[in-house]
């Protein structure tokens, strides 16, 4: 078993929304609702859901931009050498003004430990692992493409021997063509540097292709958590065979008995009783009025539904 670097337990995060004429809080966004999870040493755990789930939210949290409401977010031994992050779009996410030399070593001149040359020294190594010749680090991001820009933020994420690298939707905003050279390179610098990621998408053919684990988000919470090719190959929870079935595909159509009851994710605002799915879940029967707990199956992977424990 891999060393844990991070844990989240019982993870709450709300904000508010309305005040009334006192400024006292009359109603708040509940993004996240009871986050129960674990990042391991090496792997690179996929994070997938559809909008308004709580995945962005999720990564604000781990990069320490937001603090817990309620719950613990805990590091574990020997994890101290931070996180970083890579964005969805490599131009707004690079300083326009800034070479890239000095963009990819941002993190460590924060850090105020190195000179000047050393950053310099540096940026080349790094330059060089990505892809990028060193004779072109002293142009500005706009003089790069969109593959080129995202290798660059890619190597600034490098730069300070991170614990864990964030990876919230890193080919959405590439052209196909360039999307898979990106993944490969992820992969490779992976496998040499032993990294471990958290790759947020809502891609499923992305998390497939690169993690090692899957968690499945609904409304603030993890409805389905295991290895990534059982989860996205035979899914138990409903909300995941829903999500993998809206994937286009060639085939037979999804049977009338797993069709939505709703096409849009409930608001964060008043949350669901009992099962967060219930009002969409076309499985939904007596008992689902009940809170639901994230429980293992004997297959490995926890699931937060009765029904699915019940069939399996």
């Amino acid at each position: 078993m891999s060393d844990i670097l991070l844990a989240l337990q019982d993870v709450h995060v709300n904000f508010p929304a309305r005040s009334n004429w006192l400024g006292r809080v009359t109603e708040r966004v509940h993004a996240l609702n009871g986050l129960d999870l674990q990042i391991r040493e090496g792997e690179t755990l996929g994070i997938v859901g559809e909008s308004g789930c709580g995945k962005s939210t999720l990564a604000q949290l781990l990069m320490g931009m937001l603090k817990p409401s309620q719950g613990q977010c805990s590091r574990g031994r020997g994890s101290n050498k931070g996180m970083q992050m890579v964005f969805q779009d490599p131009l707004s996410s690079l300083d326009p003004r800034l070479p890239i030399w000095r963009i990819i070593t941002e993190p460590v001149w924060i850090q105020k430990h190195n000179s000047e040359r050393e950053r310099r020294a540096l940026a080349e190594e790094l330059a060089l692992l990505v892809g990028i010749r060193p004779e072109y680090l002293d142009r500005l991001p706009h003089a790069f493409s969109g593959g080129q820009r995202q290798r660059i933020a890619i190597a600034r994420a490098l730069s300070s021997e991170p614990d864990v690298i964030v990876l919230d939707e890193p080919t959405s905003a590439l052209d196909i063509s360039v999307q898979a050279q990106i993944l490969n390179l992820l992969v490779s610098l992976q496998a040499r540097r032993n990294l471990t990621y958290v790759l947020i998408s809502h891609n499923v053919s992305v998390v497939r292709h690169m993690s090692d684990r899957v968690a499945v988000m609904y409304l603030g919470q993890i409805v389905e958590l295991g290895d990534a090719r059982q989860v996205l190959t035979s899914p138990a929870h409903p909300y995941t065979r829903l999500l993998l079935d809206s994937v286009p595909k060639t085939g037979a159509p999804l049977a009338e008995d797993l069709v939505l009851r709703k096409t849009e994710l409930p608001g964060n605002r008043t949350l669901p009783q009992g099962c967060f799915f219930r009002d969409r879940c076309p499985l939904a029967t007596q008992g689902c009025e009940k809170k639901q707990a994230l429980l293992p199956q004997e297959s490995g992977r926890d699931v937060r539904c009765w029904r699915a424990l019940e069939d399996r």
